[in-house]
């Protein structure tokens, strides 16, 4: 289960259209770092005879960035959309179907402290610290704290941990890709879930 973000309206309701159309039905987990994230939502992969590089097919719009940081951060199960690099993408315009889970590791203070450096590039906030909160999250469950204030973050798991875990664990070979494939079956919309 994944909770959306109301922070990112945008990202929000374009991911609960594409549920509903049943777009995310059969697609493959075609890119998994272990300890880092593990990305979904490539249209291609649902060719169970493509053979080529998956990563770049695309929905045919992006959803301009709502990077709402940093009530919206990189931590472990955080629901993030993919994107094309800054150098292509000064706008940080995200794809309109692509996302990734952030499955991440946990950080020390020093290495969070070093981050913080990355973050403050990217925001351009030159007195950006993190909060204790936030702070304590990544040194206790883990995270990607270098993406911060550079991707969407709209939404984070709620139930099913373990599953991210065993995707974290999956053995890959060229391009990050799944040495067998790993596919989402379906995808639904439950309201009001409760823990």
């Amino acid at each position: 289960y994944v909770a959306l973000y109301n922070e990112t309206p945008q990202h929000r309701d374009n991911f609960i259209k594409l549920v509903r159309e049943g777009y995310y039905d059969n697609v493959l987990f075609h890119r998994i770092i272990k300890d880092f994230m593990v990305q979904a939502g490539d249209p291609n992969s649902k060719d169970t005879t493509f053979t080529g590089a998956l990563g770049a097919g695309d929905i045919g719009y992006k959803i301009p960035a709502e990077i709402a940081f940093p009530q919206c951060f990189h931590k472990h199960g955080a629901l993030c959309a993919a994107r094309q690099s800054d150098a292509v993408n000064p706008e940080r315009a995200s794809s309109g179907c692509q996302f990734y889970i952030v499955t991440g590791k946990v950080c020390t203070d020093q290495e969070i402290t070093m981050l913080e450096q990355r973050v403050r590039a990217a925001l351009e906030k030159p007195d950006f610290r993190y909060t204790d909160e936030i702070r304590l999250f990544y040194k206790t469950f883990g995270g990607t704290p270098h993406l911060d204030g550079s991707y969407t973050v709209f939404g984070e798991v709620v139930k099913g941990f373990e599953v991210l875990d065993i995707l974290n664990g999956v053995k890959t070979g060229p391009s990050d890709r799944p040495l067998e494939p790993v596919r989402i079956i379906t995808m639904s919309i439950v309201k009001n879930y409760k823990k």
